[in-house]
């Protein structure tokens, strides 16, 4: 899915002069890790505006994520010593409550080095366009699922693997905490950063010094960071289909002025825990995304998610 061009009433670029910058200025420390390329090709010297909003695009319907949701454990609390003056009950004294053995700690998740191999749709698929789609009982219970899935996060991190249009693969981390915040971080080289703050996106390039600022809700993000959502009410679903390995649902948007765009989330049969998603825009490009090494556990520092709209960064020389 594409991002409003940059004729959009949404976008906001600020260009900061060398100049007015002191000798020890530098990036936000926040900002120093994200990185990356979207469309992989050779290094150049800054990256353009339509470059920032393919990785926007391509970020915000490849959201999906790869890994088993944790579920919460139920931990003993520990009884206070008793005070002064208080009576410790013995262990000899009868009708002492007994403690349940306590449970192990489960071992930690092996992370993988190795980002998944993520799964390119066929180009050439053919996807239902009628506004009358209808779904059978599997189908539904499929869509019922994925929704219960997405509802039941609350943060979540990992690791992401993106493939552009052109074959090109960018890796980094993504940080989530709902509602609608969220934050990538592209490995080097690549000087854009993007943030949601749960009104806005902000694509930052901080070798341009510029940042473009969208409304969170024109977004395809806004499917994965909704703290409840029901697919098959909130959003329109054109198709559903499973095989032994993945259930995949698509999802299609219709703008007057930008055309037609798709997002296909794609979840494991087995786990039921989401693997990758594609986003298609309205030229017919596919970016996908696969998402691994997820931690639902972790909560991520709210300042994470915080933009600036004033500082966006050291312009180039």
């Amino acid at each position: 899915m594409e991002l409003p061009g940059p004729e959009s009433r949404n976008r906001h670029s600020a260009e900061v002069a060398a100049g007015e910058l002191g000798a020890g200025s530098a990036a936000p420390p926040q900002d120093n890790a994200l990185t990356n390329d979207f469309n992989g090709l050779a290094p150049r010297p800054a990256i353009g505006p339509g470059l920032r909003r393919a990785i926007a695009a391509g970020v915000g319907l490849v959201l999906a994520v790869t890994a088993p949701f944790a579920a919460a454990e139920t931990v003993p609390v520990p009884k206070p010593s008793p005070r002064g003056g208080e009576r410790t009950i013995s262990a000899a004294e009868p009708n002492r409550p007994q403690r349940p053995p306590q449970q192990p700690a489960p071992p930690p998740v092996a992370k993988l080095t190795t980002p998944p191999e993520p799964v390119i749709p066929d180009p050439r698929r053919n996807v239902p366009a009628s506004i009358f789609t209808t779904f059978d009982a599997k189908q539904k219970a499929d869509a019922a699922r994925v929704s219960a899935y997405l509802s039941s996060l609350s943060t979540l991190v990992g690791n992401f693997v993106q493939v552009g249009p052109d074959g090109s693969r960018l890796k980094g981390d993504f940080y989530i905490m709902k509602p609608g915040k969220v934050r990538f971080e592209y490995d080097e080289p690549s000087p854009v950063s993007m943030i949601s703050d749960g009104q806005s996106l902000a694509v930052r390039d901080r070798k341009l010094a510029t940042q473009d600022v969208y409304p969170l809700s024109q977004t395809p993000l806004r499917y994965l960071l909704s703290d409840r959502i029901d697919l098959l009410r909130d959003t329109n679903v054109v198709a559903i289909s499973s095989d032994e390995l993945y259930i995949s649902i698509i999802i299609e948007e219709r703008n007057a002025v930008i055309g037609t765009s798709r997002l296909m989330l794609m979840l494991g049969v087995k786990d039921g825990q989401l693997k990758q998603w594609t986003v298609t825009d309205p030229q017919g490009y596919d970016t996908t995304v696969a998402i691994y090494n997820l931690d639902t556990t972790r909560r991520p520092d709210p300042s994470m998610f915080k933009i600036d709209f004033t500082d966006y960064g050291t312009p180039p020389g």
